[in-house]
């Protein structure tokens, strides 16, 4: 686990967390350092800070990206939607905004890893005891009932549910459910959710599997089955 904060305490307060989850740690204070450390070492994961003294995250993120598809989650102050947008599109998988808490950074982190461990180790199906998606077989089924999907509705779940925990955004949803011209069209993707979701029957109110970020996009929870301990 890579983390790239310049403030001592932050890196601290997150070292001591991760140590004690049982995660082995690699600190750095700036970019530079950062990337060095990812191209020598590697990383199973990336904690990144925006706010660093030799360039911003931002760029740290672009340049990353060029080369690594490791998982990035980044540490943020700067909460307004568009920021949220462009951090996501630039290639981060998640964001959390200080001041943040460090059971939610935990469990963030853990869905990515158990995201990662399942991709190596298992098929291609999503299955919590609940709910089961079968990619490869184009089935889902809750509670054992199948599920009827449109071909839009498939494609909806599908994407959120290969990347369980990370935040896609609204334009990535629309420019590979419906092509690249109804990027703008919102609406079209409001209306496949509330549609999915009567068919999962998950409450947006209270959601179990699908999560909306307003303005931003949309998460898929993991959820543990019965009797796994994670």
């Amino acid at each position: 686990m890579l983390v790239i904060d310049d403030e001592p305490q932050i890196r601290k307060f997150v070292d001591i967390s991760l140590r004690a989850q049982g995660y082995r740690t690699e600190l750095a204070d700036t970019g530079g350092q950062g990337l060095a450390v990812l191209a020598s070492k590697g990383a199973d994961l990336v904690i990144l800070d925006l706010g660093l003294p030799d360039m911003d995250g931002r760029e740290v993120l672009i340049e990353l990206r060029q080369w690594s598809p490791v998982p990035v989650i980044v540490l943020t102050v700067r909460a307004d939607e568009a920021e949220k947008v462009a951090l996501l599109d630039a290639g981060a998988n998640d964001y959390v905004t200080k001041p943040f808490g460090i059971e939610e950074l935990m469990a963030r982190i853990r869905a990515f890893l158990r995201n990662a461990h399942r991709g190596q180790d298992a098929g291609p199906a999503y299955d919590d005891g609940e709910l089961r998606i079968d990619l490869a077989r184009r089935d889902v089924r809750l509670h054992g009932e199948p599920v009827t999907l449109t071909r839009k509705e498939f494609a909806l779940l599908a994407t959120l549910s290969r990347q369980p925990g990370r935040l896609i955004t609204q334009s990535q949803l629309l420019r590979e459910i419906w092509g690249p011209t109804h990027v703008q069209d919102a609406h079209y993707l409001r209306i496949l959710v509330a549609k999915l979701r009567q068919k999962l029957k998950d409450d947006a109110t209270a959601p179990r599997y699908i999560i909306t970020d307003p303005g931003v996009g949309l998460r898929f929870l993991e959820r543990t089955p019965p009797g796994d301990p994670r």
